[in-house]
């Protein structure tokens, strides 16, 4: 497994080139964004792990342009910026995780581990079974497009995968543990208000401009994906 590290601080990246190499990982290293671009184009990678302050380009604006040019590529991001406001803000580039320092190296062994399973375990792409329709709402899950009523609707990578998510469960109420572990993973903080926080930010794109709300809460129980209620 070839993993880019993208640190600018030495001590940090050395620790994480010894540790992961233990685990029989191949590290690169970069210090900037710039250079990750470019190695990024030259080898495959099957897992990046970036901080977002770096000098330069910052590391959400570097995740947005490598899910826009392999969405399939894992990222984890390690950084010291950890208020909700901003781990949604890495979530919405297109971090699969997210991990604050100082961090147990132990901790990011599985964290890795269960980014690559996920990975491992996606369906393979193909046109004829990744358009999934609900009502007048149509997503096409290799172009990444959703449309309600052909109005297009443009989503952040994580609102995609959360809506993705309800579609193929609906008419179900889900909790917001099992969003949570299907969504974000297994080591998703189920004591924060993510899941109603994106929850939101799908109703307002969704529903909002709509007579028919497909979107619901229950009480106490969860969220349905219905247009029965």
């Amino acid at each position: 497994m070839k993993v880019l590290i993208i640190e600018d601080n030495a001590r940090v990246s050395a620790l994480l080139k010894r540790g992961l190499e233990s685990q029989n990982y191949q590290i690169y290293i970069s210090e900037d964004a710039e250079d990750a671009l470019v190695m990024a184009e030259r080898i495959s990678f099957d897992l990046v792990i970036t901080d977002i302050m770096l000098p330069g380009m910052n590391g959400i604006e570097l995740s947005r342009i490598i899910k826009q040019k392999n969405p399939d590529l894992p990222i984890i991001m390690l950084t010291a910026l950890g208020t909700i406001d901003e781990k949604i803000e890495g979530f919405d580039a297109g971090a699969d995780d997210y991990m604050v320092k100082p961090f147990e190296i132990r901790e990011l062994y599985a964290r890795i581990k269960a980014v690559l399973l996920r990975k491992s375990s996606s369906p393979k792409k193909n046109e004829s079974l990744n358009i999934i329709k609900y009502q007048n709402l149509t997503i096409n899950a290799n172009t990444n497009r959703v449309f309600r009523n052909e109005k297009e609707i443009n989503l952040t990578p994580k609102e995609f995968k959360l809506l993705i998510f309800l579609m193929r469960n609906a008419e179900r109420v889900l909790s917001r543990e099992e969003i949570a572990e299907n969504v974000w993973g297994n080591h998703f903080d189920t004591g924060t208000n993510y899941i109603d926080v994106y929850i939101a930010y799908l109703r307002k794109k969704i529903d909002k401009d709509f007579d028919r709300k497909l979107i619901h809460t229950k009480p106490g129980m969860g969220f349905i994906f219905t247009h029965h209620l």
